[in-house]
């Protein structure tokens, strides 16, 4: 997750990967701005929560199709991919059981408060869209007692505190593998080769069963079922990535780096050949199984080259201090917790707004940004919150 605000970046190349997450944090926000205006939007006004966003609005426009596909081809499991480099220099630095607190306060705690909170106050206006009578005080309490309590963006905090525990059971178990010597001289090519058969073989099993878009609940912690394995996958893949320290990490980065521009070109065309399965896999008149399986290798190759190329390009251009980066990777925790509120009342208030699709979708992206990045910056001059993950 984004870095402690308490503390200034670390120094050094590794600089380059705060950067890419606050970059990603900007992408998820991106995400969930232009979601009311794809062409595939539809409001469920029995179910509100089963609605393809939280706001369907009647302006659309196909080019966010293709930002939202493309954005859920990689950025969730690079966020996994980056949370994971860290956790083993943690917790040989501070013991199984202080790690773990510390994990409590800085995700199960922020994880509580949101789905209280912020997660209500987001869905609120889908529940007036689909047509409910106002009161949010009644749906509040219906939410958090019989439900349905949407996750909302907070799941990724859930899962990443199970995958953590996870990490801490294997440390206390298996102690030897985490003083394992670092990984040997990086090959980021015969990586990525592994990477992406490993993601497949934790991704397509899933897809084929439960299908793209099923969502395992337990009140506000979800998890998409078919994604289980892909977030493990890459989760692990940091742990081991960060097996030897910061040293390993940067040495990894550097190889990366020298590459960029093979990364890019990998990433940009698997991208091409994801978003051509996607879109227009069935034009093959392929059974839908089959169909769906060339979709899921084509994403979980695409989801690999990606994440092998943001970093690559972040490595190599954004390493040095830049206050805008510093201060948006600092603060990228808050953002992502708090701007999904701020997206989606600003998505309802623009509904007769007659601008065009376009034009409302960079709207929502400008003032969520700049309103919780404001808020975030605020909230780190106040004692209490200030604390906070």
């Amino acid at each position: 997750m984004p870095p402690d605000p308490r503390r200034p970046l670390p120094t050094g190349r590794l600089v380059a990967l705060d950067h890419l997450r606050g970059f990603v944090v900007g992408l998820v926000v991106l995400h969930h701005a232009v979601l009311a205006y794809c062409t595939f939007g539809h409001v469920d006004r029995v179910h509100y929560a089963l609605s393809t966003a939280p706001i369907v609005d009647p302006q659309r426009w196909i080019g966010f199709d293709l930002v939202v596909l493309i954005d859920d081809g990689f950025f969730m499991p690079l966020l996994f991919g980056l949370s994971g480099l860290f956790v083993r220099d943690g917790l040989v630095r501070k013991g199984a059981r202080s790690y773990w607190r510390a994990r409590l306060v800085r995700l199960f705690l922020p994880f509580c408060a949101a789905e209280l909170t912020i997660v209500p106050l987001a869905y609120y206006p889908s529940f007036l869209q689909a047509g409910f009578a106002p009161g949010f005080p009644a749906f509040w309490l219906a939410t958090v007692t019989t439900g349905p309590w949407p996750s909302g963006p907070p799941w990724f905090i859930g899962v990443l505190l199970l995958f953590d525990a996870a990490a801490i059971l294997g440390f206390v178990l298996a102690p030897r593998w985490w003083k394992s010597p670092p990984l040997k001289t990086p090959r980021p090519v015969r990586d990525f080769a592994i990477l992406a058969t490993v993601t497949i073989l934790a991704f397509l099993p899933l897809l084929l069963a439960i299908g793209p878009n099923r969502w395992f609940a337990i009140g506000p912690f979800a998890v998409q079922g078919s994604r289980i394995g892909l977030y493990a996958a890459y989760f692990a893949a940091g742990l081991r990535l960060g097996a030897g320290g910061g040293p390993a990490v940067a040495g990894f980065g550097r190889a990366l780096a020298r590459r960029c521009g093979l990364w890019v070109a990998l990433a940009v065309g698997a991208g091409a050949a994801f978003v051509a399965a996607a879109r227009f896999g069935t034009a093959f008149h392929l059974p839908a199984r089959s169909a769906l399986a060339v979709t899921g290798i084509a994403q979980a190759v695409f989801c690999a080259a990606a994440c092998f190329a943001l970093p690559a390009v972040f490595l190599r251009l954004a390493g040095g201090r830049r206050p805008a980066w510093d201060s948006l990777a600092a603060n990228g925790f808050a953002i992502y917790l708090l701007h999904y509120p701020v997206v989606t009342w600003t998505q309802f208030g623009l509904l007769a707004w007659k601008a065009g699709a376009v034009a409302k979708g960079l709207t929502v992206f400008a003032v969520a940004l700049g309103v919780t990045w404001a808020g975030a910056a605020l909230l780190r001059r106040i004692p209490v919150t200030g604390r906070g993950p």
